[in-house]
């Protein structure tokens, strides 16, 4: 077998595997947590101007959304419902960090309405 034929060979078979771990879905966590959004994971950056939800992982913090109820100039609030109907909430003014179960939220600033938040967990 000439080398030529050895590398299309082992190009072959790599590019087979690769495909059928696609196929089967072995790659697809990373996939599946960017199709809920960038804080899916529990990590991003992210400006607010307004309340919204913010989509997290529920199996790993025990909710699924991370609800901005207001944003001042003083202070941000956050609330949350776990999967078991407890109820968390918390502020804090800028430069502060609140934690929801083990999901920590950063007001890194605010300007007028708009907050910066980092989540991490």
């Amino acid at each position: 077998m000439s080398t030529g034929m050895r590398w299309r060979t082992a190009t072959a078979a790599v590019t087979t595997t690769l495909a059928g771990t696609l196929g089967l879905g072995l790659m697809s966590p990373v996939a599946q947590a960017a199709a809920h959004g960038p804080c899916y994971d529990g990590r991003c950056k992210v400006t607010v101007s307004r309340p919204t939800s913010i989509k997290v992982d529920s199996h790993r913090f025990g909710f699924g959304k991370l609800r901005i109820t207001h944003i001042s100039s003083r202070s941000v609030k956050m609330a949350a419902t776990t999967t078991g109907g407890a109820r968390l909430s918390g502020s804090t003014s800028p430069g502060g960090t609140v934690r929801l179960n083990n999901l920590s939220i950063g007001v890194r600033s605010v300007s007028g309405h708009k907050a910066k938040l980092v989540l991490s967990s």
